[in-house]
């Protein structure tokens, strides 16, 4: 099908295809981060058989959390990215670090899940989003606004489609932030509008190129090199 004739949204089965594109892409470019994963739920009666239910997870992102007190600190870790569950620095390329001021002068570790969902009302990939305390409190969204990077502010602020709500988990059930995906099946085909090339390499591009604007609003940044076609 031509870009011209495609109105930039997926089947649940081609969300499914595209999903283990991205991360098998991910994962092959970027082996010392943390690997999205393809959780695959049991399927419901009504579903089509060429349905897959399931959604991307990347769970259990580190965040250093800083008092006030320790700003040289924080500028130098901020050089240095953010750490990871093993205490691994990561590339600033991938991950925007997000420090939480706090009232102390130790450190403490904030994590962030994200999931990566099939809507079925708008045929496109949904960003849910929580942010939690090691001692398990999830963070609320005032919390999570206030300290998120100055570019992911500009980019709600900004764009029309990026508003952040708290809806329930579609398969987990529970409350989760999530950024509304109208507008996103018109924004997705002015993306690949023009260019054959991409178009024809959509599977492996696809979530890639939704992930590189939609992962800006919770600090989370895409190499540019997975948006080249056929990269090794």
């Amino acid at each position: 099908m031509g870009v011209s004739s495609w109105d930039g949204t997926l089947s649940s089965r081609d969300f499914h295809i595209f999903a283990s594109a991205f991360a098998e892409k991910w994962q092959r470019m970027n082996p010392t981060l943390p690997s999205w994963a393809w959780v695959t739920l049991p399927k419901l009666p009504w579903t089509a058989k060429y349905e897959v239910e399931g959604y991307l997870s990347l769970e259990k992102l580190c965040f250093l959390r800083y008092s006030e007190d320790n700003h040289n600190e924080v500028s130098h870790k901020e050089n240095e990215g953010p750490l990871c569950s093993n205490e691994e620095p990561l590339d600033n390329a991938v991950l925007v670090c997000i420090y939480w001021q706090v009232q102390s002068y130790h450190h403490e570790v904030h994590y962030c899940d994200l999931h990566i969902v099939y809507s079925v009302s708008y045929k496109v990939p949904v960003l849910y989003f929580r942010a939690y305390s090691s001692d398990g409190q999830y963070l609320v969204l005032d919390d999570i606004e206030k300290h998120l990077p100055a570019s992911s502010e500009k980019v709600v602020k900004e764009s029309k489609w990026t508003f952040i709500t708290q809806e329930e988990h579609p398969y987990l059930k529970r409350p989760w932030y999530t950024l509304h995906p109208c507008g996103t099946s018109e924004w997705m085909k002015l993306l690949f509008l023009g260019d054959a090339a991409a178009h024809a390499a959509i599977d492996e591009l696809y979530l890639v190129s939704w992930l590189s604007v939609v992962g800006q609003v919770v600090g989370l940044k895409i190499p540019f090199e997975m948006l080249k076609l056929n990269s090794s």
